[in-house]
């Protein structure tokens, strides 16, 4: 019995990571995701693991260039091994398995759950728009 309420005790400390995966409008996987913790006990396909490294991500793939091609799109999320060497949260482009995706890292008890992921996103959105802006106004005066 003390054993059972060490493991208990052991994984309280661990952060976990929503792990699933879902395709196109299938599956609870996709963005918007609206489980939380509690939720996803009772959610077929959805968990939260315990995650030694802290790290979560989340990978979509197949982004078409319209909605309406979304039939090959793909959500992942999941505990990774670890995270960026600079140990920031942040989203890119990048090749995982071969294909090119949209790869986000977070660091936090079931992090990759949020919508904190695409916030970042906006950013370097409004960052690039800043510097065109930037670049024009420097190139008109």
């Amino acid at each position: 019995m003390l054993f059972m309420s060490h493991v208990t005790t052991t994984s309280a400390l661990l952060k976990r990571c929503y792990q699933c995966r879902s395709r196109s409008e299938l599956g609870s996987c996709k963005d918007p995701f609206l489980l939380n913790a509690t939720q996803v006990e009772n959610e077929r396909g959805v968990s939260a693991v315990p995650c030694a490294s802290g790290w979560c991500g989340k990978v979509i793939e197949g982004m078409g260039s319209f909605k309406e091609d979304d039939y090959d799109m793909a959500t992942q999320r999941m505990c990774v091994q670890r995270g960026p060497s600079d140990s920031e949260d942040r989203c890119a482009y990048t090749v995982y398995n071969h294909k090119k995706v949209y790869m986000c890292f977070c660091q936090g008890d079931l992090c990759n759950g949020s919508d904190r992921l695409h916030r970042g996103r906006k950013w370097i959105g409004l960052t690039k728009a800043t510097l065109i802006s930037l670049v024009i106004l420097r190139g008109i005066v």
